[in-house]
């Protein structure tokens, strides 16, 4: 700063205040200051700048896999929001690991966010850290709420209703469906799962949940609904039948099942087979066929999510219950179901 106020021939207090607020000196001093940073390319340092403030404008937010557009898409979504808000985000994928996810935490404590977003691994993550995380920051969780985080705010998709959503419709279309699912380790799909039998219960057909053991270690969604269907395929099983799987990635894989054996689900082919996710996942207007879904409205839980947060950062949460948000899913037609 002293180096700075001297090549540029004003005194330090006026460009700190420029620094701080560029329409807090006058306009001529203001408009010369930026002319002779423009000469020099000065980059403010990001941190440095923000070492004695109460803010750092920073929100920290932590996601379990990078390679799902799902996840690709919330992000977008806050952080579009975050920037609206004036924030800066800072992103750390905990690769659905829970140690990860833990120094993920710390991290964002360490470099004194304002707040952070998490959408965590289900059961499987570190309570402890959480706790922690959430008496050092306000935090909201996203997408995801854990049995062992019931006092977090928490903003998602109301998935008992989504899921009664697709599955009434099969049940009007065509024979009741199965589901397939995924090993017990992901809550969302847990969740769908005890809807789905909750809603087949309630309209008298008997729910036939397959799919939620391991079948190889490292195999998750697409390359797990691939060889769950393949191997009931192979041996003649659920070729005429409604399946509803526990999520689209779920639904790709089992759609290349059918491709494999040379059955097409939908509407208007034959045999019966219908083939339905949940998600709308942003490559199901693209399988062959498209994949008929449920949509979750990422855009709303995103900006939710950031709204809720700065709320919460601004002092301005109400209550000491946690405010749980939860939006409806869009059901979408296409032709695999």
């Amino acid at each position: 700063m002293k180096e700075l106020s001297v090549a540029i021939g004003v005194s330090r207090p006026t460009l700190s205040r420029y620094f701080q607020d560029p329409d807090s000196v006058r306009r001529s001093t203001s408009e010369r200051i930026r002319r002779e940073l423009e000469k020099i390319e000065y980059v403010p340092n990001f941190f440095a700048t923000r070492m004695n403030r109460k803010t750092t404008g920073l929100i920290g937010v932590i996601i379990p896999y990078l390679n799902d557009l799902f996840f690709t898409n919330l992000l977008q979504a806050i952080e579009s929001a975050a920037m609206e808000a004036g924030f800066t985000v800072i992103m750390q994928c905990s690769h659905s690991d829970p140690q990860i996810e833990a120094r993920a935490a710390e991290t964002f404590m360490s470099m004194s966010m304002d707040g952070a977003l998490v959408v965590p691994l289900g059961n499987q993550s570190d309570i402890k850290t959480h706790e922690r995380l959430n008496a050092r920051l306000p935090y909201v969780l996203v997408d995801s709420r854990p049995n062992t985080m019931p006092d977090v705010d928490f903003v998602g998709t109301d998935h008992p209703r989504s899921t009664r959503l697709i599955t009434e419709y099969l049940c009007r279309v065509g024979e009741s469906p199965i589901l397939l699912g995924m090993p017990r380790v992901n809550f969302n799909a847990l969740e769908r799962e005890r809807a789905y039998i909750a809603v087949m219960e309630s309209l008298g057909h008997e729910p036939v949940v397959i799919g939620t053991d391991l079948v190889e270690e490292g195999w998750y969604f697409e390359s797990h609904g691939e060889a769950v269907l393949d191997a009931a395929f192979a041996r003649g099983r659920f070729t005429d039948r409604s399946i509803l799987c526990v999520n689209d990635r779920v639904a790709i894989g089992a759609l290349r099942a059918a491709s494999r054996h040379g059955l097409v689900p939908g509407r208007g082919a034959s045999g019966g087979l219908r083939i339905a996710g949940h998600d709308d996942y942003p490559l199901c207007p693209y399988t062959t066929p498209a994949l008929t879904t449920v949509a979750q409205d990422v855009e709303k839980i995103g900006r939710a999510a950031v709204s809720r947060l700065v709320r919460k950062m601004q002092g301005k949460a109400e209550g000491t219950s946690p405010e749980i948000e939860l939006f409806d899913g869009v059901l979408k037609l296409r032709e695999s179901a």
